[in-house]
């Protein structure tokens, strides 16, 4: 039974058809530009949004408005139409003008992407932005993502693009001036602040920086947030130029990047480390687990044996490899990992 309808099927489309399938939610998919499966495609909208409660418009912010306009003569009551672009001033503006109080609708920002998705991120957080004009969809919205296995954070359309300005539009700025400076590529070593920054722009290339031009430029808030990081650079470069050539002087208090609180006693600071630790710690085991029940619906759908000895052998040897690598105790790191296999099996059962 077709409860979602998807306009447009590019990469976030697809990545959301597969976690609705996951959760044994019917939906059919409609875009000229896409090769969609057969049973999953639409001839028309009329087709499309026939008989589905929720339909959501994952197309370019810019064609939001042209999308509407074809979708509203086929949209009732009972639908709730959703938005899933990552800025919302402008989409809660366009559903506004061409939805009004006719047609359920309501904002929503999906944190994650297809790669978030393809290495089980969790947990999979939802911007959903209560609409006034019909009150009831910003529960119905929540109902839905939650059916997802999705945390909901409530925000404004401006609350959320002032936030999403200062965090996301200014990691894609930052990443894309490292990219364009050559900053550290290829090199044969690096500090571990830098293999931080690294990350953020492998996940950025790699996730969605095809939307480098559409985060700057739709989010209204986003030149802003520019112009304060560019003025606040441009401030430390003035700064650190006029410095003295002596170098014994003490550095001015302005350059010293504050502390995240000052005056930890050693071990109480080490112990917030490995707390910290510990924490990603669980979460990456978290995202092992999610990774683990898609392995045995894969072996399922291809009528392989559940149960995998051999494979299980081999995880172990290269852990043991690894650990070997870094200097760490093999025997130990074997007996952690049979650990987090016993881990596993049990989650790909607990469906």
């Amino acid at each position: 039974m077709t409860q979602v309808a998807i306009v447009g099927y590019g990469r976030f489309g697809r990545a959301l058809g597969a976690l609705l399938e996951a959760a044994g939610i019917g939906y059919r998919a409609m875009d000229p530009a896409a090769d969609i499966p057969e049973p999953l495609r639409a001839g028309s909208l009329q087709e499309l949004v026939a008989g589905a409660e929720y339909v959501v418009v994952a197309v370019p912010v810019p064609r939001m408005r042209a999308v509407l306009e074809s979708l509203r003569p086929h949209l009732r009551a009972e639908h709730l139409v959703l938005d899933v672009g990552s800025v919302k001033v402008r989409p809660v503006r366009d559903m506004t003008e061409k939805l009004g109080t006719r047609v359920p609708w309501v904002g929503t920002h999906p944190l994650f992407g297809p790669l978030s998705l393809a290495v089980a991120e969790r947990p999979l957080r939802v911007v959903v932005c209560p609409n006034p004009l019909h009150p009831d969809a910003a529960r119905r919205a929540n109902r839905f993502y939650e059916r997802l296995g999705c945390e909901i954070v409530e925000q404004t359309p401006e609350g959320h693009d002032r936030v999403m300005a200062h965090t996301h539009a200014l990691t894609f700025f930052v990443a894309k001036g490292m990219v364009d400076a050559g900053s550290g590529l290829n090199v044969p070593f690096a500090p571990a602040s830098f293999k931080a920054l690294s990350r953020t722009i492998e996940i950025v290339r790699s996730d969605a920086g095809h939307l480098f031009t559409a985060i700057q430029r739709e989010n209204p808030f986003a030149a802003e947030a520019r112009r304060h990081l560019l003025d606040a650079l441009g401030t430390i470069d003035r700064e650190l130029e006029s410095l003295p050539p002596e170098e014994e002087l003490p550095e001015p208090a302005s350059l010293a990047l504050p502390a995240l609180e000052s005056g930890l006693p050693e071990l109480k600071e080490t112990r917030e480390h490995i707390d910290q630790l510990d924490r990603e710690l669980v979460e990456l085991l978290a995202r092992r687990a999610e990774l683990a029940k898609r392995a045995i619906r894969a072996k399922a759908q291809a009528g392989q044996p559940v149960p995998d000895p051999a494979r299980e052998e081999k995880v172990i040897a290269s852990r043991r490899a690894w650990a070997t690598e870094l200097g760490q105790d093999p025997e130990g790191m074997e007996t952690i990992f049979r650990a987090i296999l016993r881990f596993s099996r049990r989650a790909q059962h607990s469906d």
